[in-house]
């Protein structure tokens, strides 16, 4: 049961963040590493894959390459996170704490998307199908 309402929460993390990317490209627009070529279309890009990720993690079938997916795309938008953290002042709004707080927080995601789309089904693989 646990794990049905982590699958189910997660998918729904990763679907509405997805959506918030076009509703509100702005937000993410800001923290934008400004090296980055394309910006909106990177913003755009990355919400459309946490989109997909999210529909895919609710599949079982689909729920561990989703996984994989989500997990490299939580690598691919690190240098956000760090962009924010070492240019705090461009962020006045934000506390530094939460900026701090950020990565480690970027780490756990990556680790409960693992757990929930890897991990279980390594130690169980008659629950793929279950899940």
């Amino acid at each position: 049961m646990a794990s049905k309402i982590s699958n189910v929460l997660l998918s729904v993390l990763f679907i509405v963040a997805g959506v918030n990317h076009f509703v509100s490209p702005e937000v993410y627009l800001m923290i934008m590493p400004p090296y980055l070529p394309w910006p909106l279309a990177l913003v755009y890009l990355s919400g459309f894959f946490e989109v997909v990720g999210g529909v895919g993690v609710a599949i079982p079938g689909l729920r561990r390459a989703a996984g994989w997916g989500l997990i490299a795309l939580l690598v691919a938008v690190l240098p956000a996170n760090v962009h924010m953290l070492t240019h705090a002042d461009q962020f006045p709004d934000i506390p530094y704490l939460a900026l701090v707080v950020r990565l480690p927080l970027q780490a756990l995601l990556i680790a409960w998307v693992w757990w929930v789309t890897v991990k279980q089904r390594d130690d169980c693989p008659q629950m793929e199908n279950k899940l």
